[in-house]
């Protein structure tokens, strides 16, 4: 019994440490760094992070650029744009109406997965515009404050797809473009039951931490959704949730290193930088290691304009920990049902009775 614990941790620990190859520019870092670095260090000059802050939820856009031919790029862009922006603003209107928060956001994580899913969205997925709407849905904004918000987050968006296209005639000149990926076969399964399982945790997600009345509970359905979407097996999923939770643990501890620099809108500006270049650098190589550096970003990120206030950094990273621990159990519990076959034929069988035959016919059973 012990030999095979032994094992079995082994295993566990060789791949978790297991780091992959790959051929990312470290100029793409610099772009996504840029993307939202440039909006804080405009908040910084005219002296209102928080307006930075909010622009800079824009710049993650950059993040989803192809290494494909420019019109393709572009289109890319433009279409994450518009749909970070939607997202957002749905949060934002559910803010003021406590009881529809969790139906929405379950609405939003659903349908951004089956649009990610049936154009072939690669990684983060779904992920930004959840965490878009998580964070405009916790904002604490007046009615008439919304529409500034939107803008600036727009805004930010917009800059995303102009630096992206400068970046691209860079990068196009230094390497050729790969193809267009072909869509996903969208079988009835991938783009209609999955995404409405993994919605329905999402959701749930958010009803328990409102339940346990934790405070700006955003980061609860946005762990939970990065742990189960695009995991193929529910191996992915523990390994996914493992990451998760050992990265944060760590990243919560250099948020702690972090905030104890005297932070100045400069220096918030420079450092959210530094974090963003090293997360696209390392992400696509091990992600525990990434989440390391998303921790701290998402952080000043959400709740910069309000780290000087009393103890708000101590909060804020026993919060975040609280949140990480909750999203991912709840993910995981979410990959059990999404890879058992009874749970899938059930969910399919209702949603097909739900769905015209003349819609769901396009798909595979």
């Amino acid at each position: 019994m012990f030999q095979r614990l032994k094992t079995t941790l082994i295993n566990e620990a060789r791949t978790f440490a297991q780091i992959r190859t790959a051929d990312r520019p470290w100029h793409m870092p610099v772009a996504a760094a840029l993307a939202t670095g440039a909006p804080m260090l405009t908040g910084a000059w005219f002296g209102h992070v928080e307006f930075g802050q909010a622009s800079a939820l824009g710049g993650l856009v950059l993040i989803y650029l192809p290494p494909t031919p420019l019109s393709h790029r572009m289109l890319v862009l433009m279409a994450c744009a518009f749909s970070l922006t939607a997202c957002f603003t749905l949060g934002v209107i559910s803010h003021f109406f406590p009881p529809v928060m969790m139906p929405a956001l379950c609405f939003i994580a659903i349908m951004a997965l089956m649009v990610a899913r049936f154009y072939g969205l690669g990684m983060p997925g779904a992920l930004f515009f959840v965490m878009a709407a998580s964070i405009g849905a916790y904002l604490p904004l007046e009615v008439i404050e919304v529409p500034l918000y939107v803008g600036l987050v727009s805004m930010g968006c917009l800059l995303s797809c102009i630096i992206g296209f400068a970046y691209s005639l860079y990068d196009l000149r230094t390497r050729a473009p790969k193809p267009v990926p072909p869509r996903p076969d969208p079988t009835f399964d991938f783009i209609i039951v999955e995404p409405v399982i993994i919605g329905a945790f999402v959701g749930l997600a958010l009803v328990l931490a409102q339940i346990l009345d934790m405070e700006k509970a955003y980061w609860v359905p946005v762990s939970c959704l990065a742990v189960i979407q695009g995991a193929s097996s529910l191996r992915a999923v523990w390994e996914r949730q493992l990451h998760r939770l050992v990265g944060t643990a760590l990243g919560v501890l250099l948020a702690g290193v972090i905030l104890l620099v005297p932070l100045t809108p400069w220096t918030l500006a420079l450092i959210m930088m530094a974090l963003s270049f090293a997360i696209e650098t390392i992400v696509v190589r091990h992600y525990a290691f990434a989440v390391v550096f998303v921790t701290p970003l998402t952080i000043l990120l959400a709740d910069a304009a309000h780290l000087d206030e009393t103890g708000a950094a101590g909060a804020l990273m026993s919060a975040r920990f609280l949140d990480t621990v909750l999203g991912c159990l709840v993910g995981l519990a979410g990959g059990v049902c999404l890879h058992n076959s009874g749970v899938r034929d059930r969910v399919r069988r209702a949603l097909r009775r739900l769905i015209p035959a003349r819609l769901a016919d396009g798909g595979a059973a």
